[in-house]
């Protein structure tokens, strides 16, 4: 059992069309055909969508896509179409709205991994592979791979988890052109991406994209190398052999894990609301991670 804990009710918005509401974002339809896609501050962790909201949450993932879609630019096109605040859309929209293109979604999660972490990490423990993907021995957890490797996985709705499949796979449901392409690019993002943050004092770990075709181009979509898609480990604690600190939502998992919470992942029992100062932190590791990519301040 999972899903939303408490599932919001949707903005209605005069001349907007509600779509659909995801784990974090909320998707619209404007009168031009348009997708109107807002984050909001919703996390979700081990398929559940948890009851605590975190602040500015939305704001950031959206600000920091944003900037990454312009380092990307020269590698892949984005669907973002414009930032405007929609008329008769609360004030809070701002800065977390994307108006976009449609897109032919492409029904796969393209992950790129270049360290050792999460579900790649338990398949190399028992058959020396990710994903099918054949690794060297000797590795541990948190080990840099010897060159990245695209991991993809299938798309969940709500509730549900995405799993991992080969490449093979991948081919046989889109074909082995588009399947050759999404790895091409996938690999070449995650590289910029890693070099970027590499930079700033960050490792990049692991991230996932989605792609979709305007006519026949392929375009990337909703949110990119933010701390909700991606694993971020600051580059000055790395030591393989043990699990990373990290950016992410590993902070939220691995509160919700301890026995403070008392909370069994695997039981048909819902996750329990996040104390203020797993909140406060949390936030604060969003903002440092934005701050450090954009060498920006917060605001």
């Amino acid at each position: 059992m999972s899903g939303f804990v408490e599932k919001p009710e949707p903005v209605q918005v005069p001349g907007l069309l509600h779509l659909h509401t995801g784990k974090v974002r909320d998707l619209y339809q404007n009168a031009a055909g348009h997708l109107v896609m807002v984050a909001s501050d919703r996390t979700s962790v081990y398929d559940w969508v948890l009851p605590t909201e975190i602040p500015d949450k939305g704001r950031i993932l959206t600000q920091l896509s944003l900037w990454w879609f312009d380092q990307l630019a020269d590698l892949v096109p984005n669907h973002v179409i414009s930032t405007d605040v929609p008329d008769g859309a609360p004030a809070d929209w701002a800065g977390r709205t994307m108006i976009c293109t449609p897109l032919r979604m492409i029904p796969v999660e393209c992950v790129a991994r270049g360290y050792l972490a999460g579900s790649s990490l338990t398949e190399y423990a028992q058959h020396r592979t990710a994903c099918g993907v054949a690794l060297p021995e000797g590795l541990v957890d948190g080990s840099q791979l010897p060159a990245p490797i695209f991991t993809p996985a299938t798309k969940a709705e709500v509730g549900d988890h995405d799993e991992n499949i080969s490449y093979e796979e991948v081919t046989h449901q889109i074909g082995a052109e588009t399947a050759a392409l999404l790895r091409q690019t996938t690999l070449a993002v995650y590289s910029r991406g890693r070099d970027i943050a590499r930079d700033r004092g960050i490792l990049l770990a692991d991230t996932k994209f989605e792609f979709g075709f305007d006519n026949e181009r392929l375009v990337i979509a909703d949110e990119v190398l933010t701390p909700d898609c991606s694993r971020f480990w600051p580059a000055d604690q790395w030591e393989p052999g043990r699990p990373q600190p990290s950016f992410d939502k590993q902070f939220v998992r691995d509160w919700l894990t301890s026995p403070a919470t008392g909370w069994d992942r695997s039981g048909e029992h819902p996750p329990p609301a996040l104390p203020a100062e797993i909140v406060e932190r949390s936030r604060a590791k969003y903002i440092e991670v934005y701050e450090r990519l954009t060498d920006t301040t917060w605001s």
